[in-house]
């Protein structure tokens, strides 16, 4: 039973330290392009870095191009020198900033959604890399196409995954149960076995502790 503690109290100290010493991995997954009028959306925009140990200087640019209208584009929001400032323009006052400390999301929310907002929106990222006396740059550009509805649209794939999340979890829950009684009956066995063989003991004479019976011999 001492071993069986043991080694859970091992694996709950094995756990922890895989948990505190994991990093947060950069998953580049694309925006979703439907808003809903007088709430807020989110435009992510994510960009990973290949190595992530190099210093480099980050500059994001937004540009919004209207709906029916792609060729004029309007510089909308930038970040510089961790400055997020928004544009003066139709979105001022209706743009925040929603980036990670290390600058692979860049993503940015819309507040009070409007009709007019529908249209493209582009993401510069435009990157500066040290390597010392070499300082190569790069630029990514990423482009959502927002629609704005007056209510939101309903997603069957998003209902079908909170159903399918519901019955793993009951399932976990109820193999768990299952793990738990099934631990918890074998140690009351091996209890009651220890106990058992300990009253046996106990129950035999003394005379017959101190003197064992001799070999039988022809």
């Amino acid at each position: 039973m001492v071993t069986l503690y043991r080694v859970q109290l091992q694996t709950l100290i094995l756990l922890f330290f895989l948990v505190h010493l994991s990093k947060p991995v950069c998953v580049d997954v694309g925006s979703d392009t439907e808003a809903v009028i007088g709430k807020a959306k989110k435009l992510t925009c994510i960009s990973c870095m290949q190595r992530e140990e190099v210093k480099a200087k980050t500059f994001v640019k937004w540009f919004y191009k209207p709906k029916g209208n792609q060729s004029e584009k309007t510089l909308i929001y930038h970040y510089d020198n961790a400055n997020p400032t928004d544009v003066d323009g139709a979105f001022k006052g209706r743009l925040a900033w929603n980036g990670s400390q290390d600058l692979q999301d860049v993503s940015i929310w819309i507040l009070n959604v409007t009709e007019t907002d529908s249209g493209i929106y582009e993401c510069h990222i435009s990157r500066e890399f040290d390597f010392g006396y070499f300082t190569p740059s790069v630029t990514v550009t990423k482009n959502i196409t927002l629609e704005v509805k007056e209510k939101a649209s309903e997603d069957t794939t998003a209902i079908y995954s909170q159903i399918m999340m519901y019955v793993l979890l009951v399932f976990l829950t109820f193999w768990l149960l299952v793990e738990m009684v099934y631990c918890y009956r074998k140690i009351s066995k091996s209890d009651e076995q220890t106990q058992d063989t300990a009253t046996n003991y106990l129950a035999i004479p003394s005379e017959q502790k101190d003197n064992p019976a001799a070999p039988v011999t022809e």
